[in-house]
């Protein structure tokens, strides 16, 4: 009797009923801590009305919190690419002493709560901080201004493309970059057609959860940002702002806005997770073909000149 033949009847039953379980339980969970608390936002935004929930987004502070969050995410996430990719190309392309350390250091936003970064911050920065009375006697302001803001929030989500790109540069490897410049591609040409296509997938992901982050950050933001109206205010401290002050419909209205940005993050994620997956079909399929003898396409990197 083989195994399958085994498995009685009420065996295949009792699994089922455990699937069944399980898929209930996690669905009970994600309606009662994530579908409830999203929905009451939306419905406590719109609760006086769409004309009431358009007037609350067009607060002048409201606006200057909108283009100041996204000011911030488009000064941090190229910042935080840039990094990840170097980062990631050193750690798993090279091997260097100190490498255990950068790795942790690496890891060290995780680890330190963004309160105590924005204060870090401050201690250094700030008026009575290490370099505070050199940068007043310039006349440079970082703290409680746009530079102090994009110091915490780049420290903070500065992990997220890089902890995406090392596993993944570390899994394929250094053999087809060697390929590369053996057939005579230079440094960039192997970036550009070897390494970045290799890795266009866990970059684009790691963007999406650092710029995620970026416009979601509360607790570094709010110590070194002086919480001023118009100036230094996000999204998050303007939501702060508005329920503290009970104008409990506006601060939902805002609070919305970044539930929504939250929601475009997780399509655009999913969607890339999707697209991912079809890419990995394809090469599984494309390296079958070139296991039943037939020679796949390669990249051109490098032609010599015509005569």
């Amino acid at each position: 009797m083989t195994g399958a033949a085994a498995i009685s009847p009420s065996s295949r039953g009792s699994g089922g009923l455990a699937r069944a379980l399980l898929v209930i339980v996690a669905a009970a969970f994600l309606m009662l801590f994530l579908v409830l608390p999203l929905c009451t936002v939306f419905l406590e935004a719109l609760r006086k009305g769409v004309g009431a929930y358009v007037s609350a987004l067009n607060e002048p502070d409201s606006w200057a919190a909108i283009l100041l969050t996204l000011l911030t995410a488009c000064v941090c996430v190229p910042l935080n690419m840039v990094f990840g990719i170097v980062v990631a190309w050193a750690v798993a392309k090279h091997e260097f002493r100190g490498k255990a350390l950068l790795v942790s250091l690496i890891d060290l936003p995780f680890s330190v709560s963004p309160v105590v970064a924005g204060l870090s911050y401050m201690l250094v920065v700030g008026a009575q901080g290490w370099i505070g009375p050199w940068l007043m006697a310039h006349d440079l302001k970082i703290a409680f201004a746009l530079p102090g803001i994009v110091l915490v929030t780049a420290f903070v989500t500065l992990p997220l493309v890089a902890r995406e790109l090392i596993p993944l540069m570390e899994a394929q490897g250094s053999e087809e970059e060697e390929a590369a410049i053996v057939l005579g591609a230079r440094g960039w040409q192997t970036f550009f057609h070897v390494t970045l296509p290799n890795i266009r997938w866990g970059l684009l992901y790691g963007v999406i959860l650092c710029n995620a982050r970026a416009m979601g950050e509360f607790g570094a933001v709010s110590v070194i940002s002086g919480h001023i109206r118009g100036l230094t205010n996000t999204l998050p401290l303007q939501v702060e702002i508005l329920y503290n002050e009970y104008q409990i419909q506006a601060g939902f209205a805002v609070a919305s806005l970044l539930a929504l940005l939250a929601l475009v993050t997780l399509a655009i994620k999913t969607m890339v997770q999707w697209r991912h997956a079809h890419a990995l079909a394809r090469q599984d399929d494309a390296d079958a073909v070139a296991a039943d003898g037939r020679a796949p396409r390669l990249p051109v990197l490098y032609a010599p000149a015509r005569r």
